[in-house]
């Protein structure tokens, strides 16, 4: 299995050379090699077909942004489905919903932030022994409003109905199984100015265990099924 990272935003410059790009946090939680495209500046795979799976990285644009580069990812991955596997995260979980006809709104509901726990509501053969639910970062306050006709709703929560997206050839989360912990409290506390009514929760959310880990194995599981 090859596999592309579209990478479509970057974390802010004290926390990349720390902690890598956001292409290289993926590679990292899916321990596989994979070849990164920085999509912001115009990279993409020259065929859909050039590598078997495409994974889709988060960012600090929404998919509605008027940005030069998200026409030409939506194209690709509209392009790609159903000649490759595809994974989003965050922004490419909305990504996904939205080239394959849902809708992406910056919801009233305003941020999800910290360890947020969501309920497992679908079985996959990609996921491993059933659980009732995960803990997983979040960072965001676009949300996926209406999923693509053909997707299966597979974890959610209150703040977050639809989480995790299964299309058949297709998964994806709105949290980040990539970010560490410690990743997460320097990025909190750096935009602290951001997010006035949530920094001091969410850095204290981080104390309990998450299940990045498990969610990374699931979409390796994915990744190389036949």
């Amino acid at each position: 299995m090859s596999l592309g990272i579209l990478q479509c935003g970057a974390p802010p410059d004290y926390l990349a050379w720390a902690y890598g790009s956001y292409g290289e946090m993926s590679r990292e939680l899916l321990a596989q090699p994979a070849t990164i495209f920085d999509v912001t500046k115009g990279e993409l795979p020259e065929s859909p077909t050039a590598f078997s799976a495409y994974l889709v990285t988060g960012s600090p644009a929404g998919v509605y942004d008027d940005l030069p580069w998200i026409p030409p990812l939506m194209d690709f991955l509209r392009a790609a489905r159903g000649r490759a596997k595809l994974v989003g995260i965050c922004f490419g979980h909305q990504a996904i919903a939205t080239a394959f006809g849902g809708e992406v709104v910056k919801s009233p509901k305003g941020w999800g932030l910290g360890l947020q726990r969501y309920r497992v509501t679908g079985q996959a053969d990609w996921m491993e022994a059933p659980v009732a639910e995960v803990a997983a970062p979040a960072f965001h306050q676009d949300q996926v409003v209406r999923p693509p006709a053909d997707a299966r709703v597979m974890i959610e929560s209150d703040f977050t109905p639809y989480a995790g997206l299964d299309y058949g050839d297709a998964i994806s989360v709105q949290f980040h199984p990539e970010f560490r912990q410690d990743f997460c409290k320097v990025l909190v506390e750096g935009l602290r100015a951001r997010w006035p009514d949530h920094a001091d929760a969410a850095l204290a959310s981080y104390s309990q265990p998450d299940d990045c880990a498990r969610v990374g194995g699931w979409i390796r599981n994915f990744l190389s099924r036949t």
